[in-house]
């Protein structure tokens, strides 16, 4: 049989090999590369063309939602399952509409993960025991619940203009798109960024594309 090709994608260098080494116990597994920042998942998964990329979320530079999303749009048959700490509705509906195949919890056994990878390599979609439990009560409940706004500690004005941050517009692209001088803009982003307690304008657009947010429509 020919073993399942798998790229690891975390940025703890400890969690990393341990779950490399993992993976090594199985015949049916084979592990190609690993990385450590959402740039590098992506290019790696593009030029190796693995079965499955397990992907840490909360990486340097773009964050795993975006590594999966472009991933899912440079190379679709390569299968991304989500393996991380964040479990919470908004990160998870997120990782989903970018293309995740599944979603584990950092906490699943080693069980679990095998399970996961086999079920990504024959194009499945798996899902941890907990996060299967909250999409089932989200899609079946009689009124689903209400999603809050993505980052409610902003205005809508502040949450308009990080949409088109997000989407890759300069400062003077944003200011004709939404009739704002140059220097509002300015303060908009400014605020946007404390406001989000980031150190800076690329960290808020990483945020925000994490988010699904700069997506084309």
């Amino acid at each position: 049989m020919t073993p399942i090709r798998v790229l690891v994608a975390d940025d703890h260098p400890v969690f990393r090999d341990g779950l490399c080494t993992l993976l090594r116990l199985y015949d049916e597994m084979r592990v190609i590369a690993t990385a450590s920042t959402g740039e590098e998942a992506v290019r790696l998964a593009v030029s190796e063309r693995p079965d499955v990329v397990l992907m840490d979320l909360r990486m340097p530079g773009r964050g795993g939602v975006e590594a999966t999303r472009r991933i899912h749009a440079s190379a679709p048959e390569v299968n991304v399952v989500v393996l991380t700490m964040v479990d919470d509705d908004e990160t998870i509906f997120s990782a989903i509409r970018a293309g995740a195949r599944g979603y584990l919890h950092k906490e699943s056994s080693a069980d679990d993960v095998r399970r996961a990878v086999r079920a990504a390599a024959n194009g499945d979609a798996i899902f941890g025991a907990r996060i299967a439990h909250r999409l089932v009560e989200y899609f079946t409940a009689a009124t689903p619940p209400t999603v809050p706004p993505l980052f409610p500690e902003l205005t809508t004005g502040e949450r308009a203009m990080l949409e088109l941050m997000a989407a890759g517009l300069s400062n003077a692209e944003i200011a004709r798109r939404l009739n704002l001088s140059p220097k509002t803009v300015r303060n908009r982003a400014s605020a946007i960024v404390g406001k989000l307690r980031l150190r800076d304008r690329a960290e808020a657009i990483a945020r925000a594309r994490d988010a699904g947010l700069g997506q084309p429509h």
